[in-house]
């Protein structure tokens, strides 16, 4: 496992925003990109797309934290930081460290920590599975199951398999799709404000 921390210029636009009326909506709306092919090239275009497609998860993932409710014991001390773990997805791990370096979620500093296979899940509160992890997915989502650990994914069929929030591409945008933990979980609860802008919302039985 690797902790990262490390600061660069690239900024998000409006990520500090998304806690005001309506912000989540704005934001949501100046995260969405194109996904096209440029004039540099197939490849570079590719490259290109690719990178901003894991710089807008990546804000997103940051944003997350702030709308999720651990339970108590979920944190150590009151100035415990969040932790998030990136699986499969180095590039978007450090776009990730990038954005949270000098920020908080909920006045609790971001830890950033990218995943091999074979790391410990415990002790994070936040767990992205990436692609190229796809065929450990449903033994990761299988260790996740019954912890308070927001899983994000983004691979088809993976909120069948457990994940509590999957992004999706449509029409060349980037959204998500949520399958909150049920209310009698004892887990953690998903704010209603993320789930208003989430593409679609699908409930999970007890």
């Amino acid at each position: 496992m690797v902790l990262l921390s490390k600061r660069s210029g690239w900024e998000p636009t409006g990520l500090d925003g998304w806690a005001t009326p309506g912000g989540a909506a704005r934001w949501l709306r100046a995260c969405a990109f194109v996904v096209a092919a440029g004039f540099a090239g197939p490849r570079l275009a590719q490259a290109d797309a690719q990178a901003d497609e894991y710089r807008v998860k990546a804000a997103f993932l940051y944003r997350f934290g702030s709308y999720i409710e651990w339970p108590d014991r979920r944190f150590a001390r009151p100035d415990s930081p969040l932790a998030i773990g990136v699986m499969g997805a180095d590039a978007l791990a450090d776009e990730l460290a990038q954005i949270v370096a000098g920020r908080s979620v909920n006045g609790r500093a971001v830890q950033v920590r990218k995943l091999r296979p074979g790391d410990p899940i415990a002790g994070l509160h936040i767990l992205f599975i990436g692609r190229a992890d796809d065929g450990r997915l449903p033994e990761v989502l299988a260790a996740a199951r019954g912890r308070a650990l927001l899983t994000v994914t983004e691979s088809d069929e993976a909120l069948e398999l457990g994940s509590m929030i999957n992004f999706v591409v449509v029409d060349d945008k980037v959204r998500f799709d949520v399958a909150p933990p049920p209310a009698d979980s004892g887990t953690l609860r998903i704010s209603a404000r993320l789930l208003g802008v989430a593409r679609k919302v699908v409930s999970k039985s007890s």
